[in-house]
């Protein structure tokens, strides 16, 4: 492990920018950019396409390590270039941004309100990939809709994968998104600090993870998980509130820093100028990391 990215990652400041759109959100996220689904052909047109994308961001002059702590990628982004450089040696050696890969492969089908990660059975080739690269951590999403024993099941396999991520050398994200549209959110909410805090105190002596969240409706419930010493770092996903709302919620929590997709890329769109392009992420940047600085 890299123990200038793991400082950087404890106590830098900014936020984590989530880069890591798979093959199913991935037609989405370029529609928003102003791609039409009619401009490409297949998949590997599309990732081509979304690699364009993402490189214009991480190559642009308002991206960089002094606001942005880390980026989320994908694996088919892992495995291309930017610049001549394999993408996450470009984050850490050109824009001093820790390299971290989402390893999940997608959810399972919903029982008993929520929705466990499908099986990995790659994941160990994955990982050791991953740390040939120089990738520092990982992410993995679930989704939470109720309070109850699917909940349980979440967390629970969120550890378990947790694990094995920690015995290959890489720092995992720990993602169990709680649905903001569920009328029982606070609810789930209270449910899931009480798993996460049982489950940090498992961990072994050495063993750090970070958790990604869905904003609160209590705000600083995840205070003592902010302040526990087997957690790295909690990050906030933005969960479809757009970015006002997001970084509203997330100056309300303390010691939280944001880790957004959709609501770092808003605005930004493939017709642009760079002049432009640079000026519209500069803002979203500028409004995220004040948003973690709190």
């Amino acid at each position: 492990m890299n123990a200038e990215q793991y400082d950087k990652m404890a106590k830098g400041a900014g936020f984590v920018a989530a880069l890591d759109q798979s093959g199913g959100s991935t037609p989405k996220a370029l529609r928003l950019y102003g791609i039409a689904e009619d401009e490409y052909s297949g998949d590997e047109e599309m990732f081509e396409r979304v690699h364009e994308m993402r490189t214009r961001i991480i190559t642009s002059p308002s991206f960089d390590g002094n606001r942005v702590l880390a980026a989320i990628l994908f694996e088919n982004t892992m495995d291309r270039d930017i610049e001549g450089r394999p993408t996450a040696d470009y984050l850490w050696e050109v824009k001093n941004v820790v390299p971290i890969l989402k390893v999940d492969k997608g959810l399972a089908d919903e029982a008993d309100g929520a929705k466990v990660m499908k099986p990995m059975p790659q994941l160990d080739d994955l990982l050791s990939r991953a740390v040939d690269k120089g990738i520092f951590g990982t992410k993995m999403r679930s989704f939470i809709s109720a309070p109850g024993k699917g909940l349980d099941a979440v967390v629970e396999q969120q550890f378990e994968i947790a694990r094995q991520i920690l015995a290959a050398g890489l720092v995992p994200i720990i993602e169990p998104e709680v649905d903001i549209k569920s009328p029982q959110k606070a609810e789930a909410e209270e449910q899931l600090k009480a798993r996460l805090l049982d489950g940090v105190s498992q961990l072994g002596a050495n063993q750090t993870v970070m958790l990604k969240l869905t904003l609160p409706e209590q705000d600083n419930l995840f205070a003592e998980l902010v302040e526990h010493p087997k957690v790295l770092r909690v990050l906030a996903l933005s969960g479809g509130y757009s970015r006002d709302e997001a970084c509203a919620r997330l100056a309300r929590n303390h010691g939280v820093i944001a880790s957004f997709s959709r609501a770092l890329t808003e605005g930004l769109t493939a017709q642009q100028s760079a002049q432009e392009f640079d000026a519209m992420l500069d803002k979203s940047i500028a409004e995220i990391a004040a948003a973690s600085a709190t």
